[in-house]
């Protein structure tokens, strides 16, 4: 993709990803035989509590974003929601500081409750960088704390998204296959659970 506009990159989306929208919490179901998730701390602990729990938390973000996109460009996306379209988000979060570059590119509206005043509009900002390790970090504290949500990061042809929440990453491959390796190799980041939750 050439075209690095606002609407070309929602364009290749649908393309790409024409299961559903560019939400983070849908992903573990909508790709599910491509999905994995790692926890962020031992123990599946969700939040970090010291200096040193922060440092743990972005090297496993930082190993995973490495693997999946060393030597690229990414898009990192970030979000924010409002109860109109257009209107300013309704609770305030470090967003705008933490990502400066970011370019609005979709919004996903949720109208399905008769009462306007419970709709809710997400909107997605994007900017597109090389990627190298530590360049999202500050997003990816924000997340660790649940400053932020519905953050991700994603290869340009949207092959292979790292979307990092509070207490972990969920992470979705290009193939099954590919899942199956990066899983391979951090076993110790894996969920005890079935469900791989």
């Amino acid at each position: 993709m050439t075209d690095h506009s606002p609407g070309a990159l929602a364009d290749l989306w649908r393309a790409r990803r024409p299961s559903g929208p560019p939400v983070t919490h849908t992903f573990r179901s909508t790709y599910a035989d491509r999905w994995v998730r790692f926890h962020s701390l031992p123990g599946s602990k969700r939040y970090p509590e010291s200096e040193g729990e922060y440092a743990v938390v972005l090297h496993r973000y930082n190993t995973v974003l490495d693997e999946l996109f060393a030597h690229g460009e990414v898009y990192v996306v970030t979000s924010d929601w409002s109860c109109t379209p257009d209107g300013p988000a309704a609770f305030p979060t470090p967003r705008r500081e933490l990502h400066p570059n970011g370019v609005h590119w979709w919004t996903e509206s949720d109208e399905d409750d008769p009462d306007p005043a419970l709709h809710t509009h997400t909107r997605f900002y994007a900017d597109r960088r090389p990627w190298r390790n530590g360049c999202v970090d500050a997003l990816l504290r924000a997340v660790a704390d649940e400053a932020l949500v519905e953050v991700f990061v994603t290869d340009t042809e949207l092959r292979r998204i790292h979307a990092p929440y509070d207490g972990g990453a969920d992470v979705v491959l290009a193939t099954p296959g590919e899942r199956d390796r990066l899983r391979g190799r951090h076993v110790d980041w894996l969920s005890s659970t079935p469900s791989g939750l």
